[in-house]
């Protein structure tokens, strides 16, 4: 399988939002930052702040769209259509109510599940063929609450679950950056004794 060329971390822009479980895409690409000692800048032309970072002698671009959510395709599209990326190099990281906090889970295409980031980013790409690592936020029980409770903050121990599933996952990015999806898969989804 292709390496991963562009880590797509969704959320939305403002202070306001940076602590609420939407923005738990943001918060994956932050830490990927920091241990590449790397710095997300403001980039108008990507609609985004981004970073170039290398692995294994290998260009890794990071993209957090500031374009809010419903609207990430175009900061997707843009980047990779510069860098002639292809969808099956990108991987987009984004809460997923269908999921405990705590978990996080590994897949390439399906739909949208209702996710407006995801939905605009399978529009502008025309496939929804990409990788995704879905984040667990959980459900708040009922759909006529979903978009108030993905715009406010987690409860402590959910944050903690989902800190813990932001680590634990974000040990596999050299598999997926290599490609090796499986073994990176294999190592997400297996619990450990």
């Amino acid at each position: 399988m292709k390496p991963i060329r562009l880590i797509v971390g969704l959320g939305n822009p403002g202070l306001e939002y940076r602590d609420t479980r939407h923005n738990a895409g943001f918060w994956w690409v932050d830490k990927l930052a920091s241990e590449l000692s790397v710095r997300l800048s403001n980039e108008s032309k990507f609609h985004g702040f981004t970073a170039r970072g290398k692995h294994a002698g290998q260009d890794i671009w990071l993209l957090q769209p500031t374009t809010f959510m419903n609207r990430s395709g175009r900061s997707v599209l843009a980047l990779a259509n510069f860098f002639r990326i292809l969808p099956d190099e990108i991987l987009v990281i984004h809460d997923e109510l269908d999921l405990a906090p705590g978990v996080a889970k590994l897949k390439k295409g399906g739909g949208n599940g209702g996710h407006n980031g995801l939905k605009d980013i399978s529009a502008c790409l025309t496939t929804p063929e990409y990788w995704r690592l879905r984040l667990g936020i959980g459900h708040p029980g009922h759909r006529d609450m979903v978009a108030d409770y993905v715009l406010h903050p987690p409860r402590r121990e959910e944050q903690g679950a989902l800190d813990e599933a932001i680590d634990r996952s974000l040990a596999t990015w050299p598999l997926m950056i290599a490609g090796n999806f499986e073994a990176a898969m294999l190592k997400l989804h297996t619990k450990s004794p």
